[in-house]
């Protein structure tokens, strides 16, 4: 009898706004960065949430996520296009919407996540620092709020079978 296949799949989606990715694979942070780079950035904001040691006195072995892939890289493509929304700005003199993002790319990591490797990694380029650095947090927050990706936190001496799946947030 065969398995019902994963929700969780590897996965990518292209828009005019940016990539978002969920993937399996260690996430390459230089590769990702230089995905964002554009002569006309004069900033690039860059997030790395990395799996950490310890959690409220527990020692961490690993993170695990999950996530509804086919429906979390949508919610995450429409994070990126609101941000760009957001970012954007009329300029009168001209009737010409500015906008001040100029690329944007998000990558989750899925299953298995040892101490210290990323599992997401965002990474924004503008003309501007403090656009980069708004639109990163913004993108940040809202995954963590809206994208359909659970976690599973492993802690050393608790019995596996017991960790708990959660909101990622």
């Amino acid at each position: 009898m065969l398995s019902s296949p994963s929700a969780s799949i590897d996965i990518s989606l292209r828009t005019q706004e940016g990539l978002c990715v969920l993937t399996h694979h260690p996430l390459n942070v230089d590769e990702i960065i230089s995905s964002v780079s554009d002569d006309t950035a004069g900033a690039t904001a860059v997030f790395i949430g990395t799996t950490r040691n310890s959690f409220k006195g527990k020692v961490v072995t690993r993170l695990e996520y999950q996530a509804y892939s086919k429906l979390a890289i949508k919610t995450m493509a429409d994070i990126i296009r609101s941000a760009h929304k957001l970012a954007s700005h009329s300029d009168e003199a001209t009737s010409q919407i500015i906008s001040c993002l100029i690329r944007c790319t998000v990558h989750h990591r899925l299953g298995t996540v040892p101490v210290g490797e990323p599992s997401i990694v965002i990474a924004v380029s503008s003309p501007h620092r403090k656009e980069a650095f708004a639109a990163c947090e913004l993108i940040l927050e809202e995954v963590k709020l809206k994208a359909q990706i659970w976690k599973r936190e492993y802690y050393e001496g608790e019995n596996e079978e017991e960790a708990e799946w959660k909101a990622n947030g």
